[in-house]
């Protein structure tokens, strides 16, 4: 008697493969209204009046007050702190890519005594949290002020943007090196050869060959770099305690002193203001991200 094996249909592989789609489409459905909700709801509120908020937090407001953003930027001084932030990062940027780019072209590229122990090294680097060491930072920074005293009566590197940025894109350079390096390692070298028998040294090999080749792969640095350091409250509060603060201190204190007044209207605006830079950001580099992300798939 001949035995007969039952194979699955053609057509319920259609539907299983139907009922994945449409599930698929419904978490990613789910997990964008999760994420559009808040910001459409801080936006609006942004644009309340104050008597507005007794009612219920969900209706249009009658006009869209601007003033909130006025107030916000200008007399609670979330325009100086979103200025010194801007400061922060971008000097945080450029120093991390400064070291970052040519670490990773040197990694990637070439042999030399110590690269496995440098490797392992920023490697290691990946798992430190920054926060679990921001006290040490901060009592080095203290004690090296204290031995500058009299040289530097009102200290240097506590409540100084400079120093902060220091601090951002040295403990950025790991991930920022090891992305880079992973990177270069799949872009075939026949370019880098072309051009050393062109007669280039390897600094203009790197300028005009390898940095604009990696530029997908800098571009998704800079862009989780700069949320990194734009969202960051632990070590700005820590490093800089004084009133030269960024904008994520500078929207705590927003916050304490709009509850005390019940004036929500300026906070959310704060908040929309905090939330713009890392939008624009994103905007500008979500073509070429995805570029990337592509380019490094089809390696």
């Amino acid at each position: 008697m001949a035995l007969t094996v039952a194979t699955p249909r053609r057509g319920d592989a259609r539907r299983a493969r139907r009922l994945g789609k449409i599930l698929t489409t419904v978490v990613l459905v789910a997990a964008s209204l999760a994420i559009a909700i808040p910001v459409v709801w801080v936006l609006v509120a942004s644009l309340k009046q104050k008597g507005e908020f007794y009612g219920s937090p969900w209706t249009l407001p009658e006009t869209a007050f601007w003033q909130n953003f006025a107030d916000a930027f200008i007399d609670a001084e979330m325009g100086r702190y979103f200025l010194t932030s801007i400061l922060v990062v971008a000097l945080a940027l450029v120093l991390c890519l400064v070291i970052s780019v040519p670490a990773a072209y040197a990694l990637a590229r070439f042999d030399f005594r110590g690269k496995a122990i440098l490797e392992t090294l920023l490697l290691g680097g990946l798992f430190i949290n920054v926060n679990y060491i921001v006290v040490p930072i901060f009592l080095m920074l203290i004690g090296w002020d204290r031995a500058l005293r009299g040289m530097l009566p009102g200290g240097f590197f506590i409540n100084n943007p400079v120093m902060l940025a220091v601090v951002y894109a040295a403990t950025s350079i790991p991930f920022t090196v090891y992305l880079l390096a992973t990177y270069l390692r799949t872009v075939p070298t026949v370019y880098q050869e072309a051009a050393v028998l062109d007669g280039a040294s390897r600094l203009r090999i790197m300028v005009s060959v390898i940095i604009p080749m990696a530029l997908p792969a800098i571009n998704t640095a800079i862009l989780f770099n700069f949320l990194s350091f734009w969202n960051d409250f632990i070590i700005s509060l820590t490093l800089m305690p004084g009133e030269n603060k960024t904008i994520q201190v500078g929207l705590l204190n927003l916050f304490t002193a709009q509850k005390a007044a019940a004036d929500y209207g300026r906070l959310y605006a704060g908040m929309v203001i905090v939330m713009v830079p890392a939008l624009i950001l994103y905007a500008l580099v979500q073509k070429r991200l995805l570029q990337g992300v592509s380019t490094a798939a089809d390696k």
